[in-house]
């Protein structure tokens, strides 16, 4: 006769928790959930989901850069992209540099001086997998590659927002193509805000991924339902198929790469 030793089972050493990864599913879906939801409700309604759907989309993906990366990896993602998304913002309203000049109005929350406190946030539900994207094909140009998945980004988000009322600008030389009511210095101060903030993070936080929780699928899914979701917002709800397919084309053009590397690439 012999004894067994009970031992119980633990977490795989450097996994991510499964909590954890459950919450973040269900912050994604979330997010997924409201926008769906965007073009349908006005009004208050309207004013919460876009802020709500910020939030929740900054959470799952910082909780996706902790279970995917560890916590080390997350906090400093949130933190360096919370302060650099608040200053840059901050002196973009008060200088007109780099993106031009705008003005946010006040169905964005409360502010902090001139930017609404939700603002950041918004970077942080861009960086994060603009960054992963970056690193898995950028090799020596993550800031530029990271940079303009940004840029491209916000060819979709600006006039979204700016349509609904959340920041307006003036307009005074060239504009991004159809979209008039945005001046071309604002895709130029995303390039250059964006190639900064890529090469800051990429250098202040780890690279290498958990063995266990480690996936990449939820960055992956947001990439994908923003290029999605845009495509067809605008060519079906919005009325607006020059942004449709202009920045379908060049977000579609700038992801195909990362994938690509994703679906035959190493895994």
């Amino acid at each position: 006769m012999s004894i067994r030793h009970y031992t119980p089972r633990r977490r795989a050493r450097g996994g991510a928790s499964p909590l954890l990864i459950k919450v973040m599913g269900i912050a994604l879906g979330l997010t997924i959930f409201m926008q769906i939801a965007y073009p349908l409700v006005d009004g208050d309604v309207l004013q919460f989901i876009t802020i709500a759907s910020v939030l929740t989309a900054s959470f799952a993906m910082f909780l996706h850069g902790v279970a995917a990366f560890g916590a080390r990896y997350g906090w400093s993602m949130l933190g360096i992209t919370l302060v650099f998304g608040y200053f840059i913002e901050q002196l973009g309203v008060s200088t007109s540099w780099p993106f031009g000049e705008y003005s946010y109005s006040s169905t964005l929350g409360p502010k902090l001086f001139d930017v609404p406190l939700v603002v950041p946030f918004a970077w942080v539900m861009i960086a994060h997998p603009c960054l992963v994207a970056a690193r898995r094909i950028g090799k020596s140009w993550v800031f530029l590659y990271g940079g303009l998945l940004m840029m491209a980004w916000d060819l979709f988000l600006d006039p979204l927002m700016v349509t609904a009322g959340r920041w307006t600008w003036v307009v005074t030389g060239a504009h991004v193509p159809f979209q008039p009511e945005i001046p071309l210095s604002n895709t130029f101060g995303w390039l250059l805000s964006g190639m900064t903030l890529i090469t800051i993070l990429h250098f202040a936080t780890p690279r290498d991924r958990r063995k266990v929780g480690g996936s990449l699928v939820a960055a992956d899914i947001l990439l994908f339902w923003t290029w999605f979701s845009g495509v067809v917002g605008n060519l079906f709800f919005f009325g607006r198929p020059g942004i449709a397919l202009f920045s379908g084309a060049i977000l579609g053009v700038l992801l195909a790469p990362y994938f690509f590397n994703r679906w035959v690439g190493r895994p």
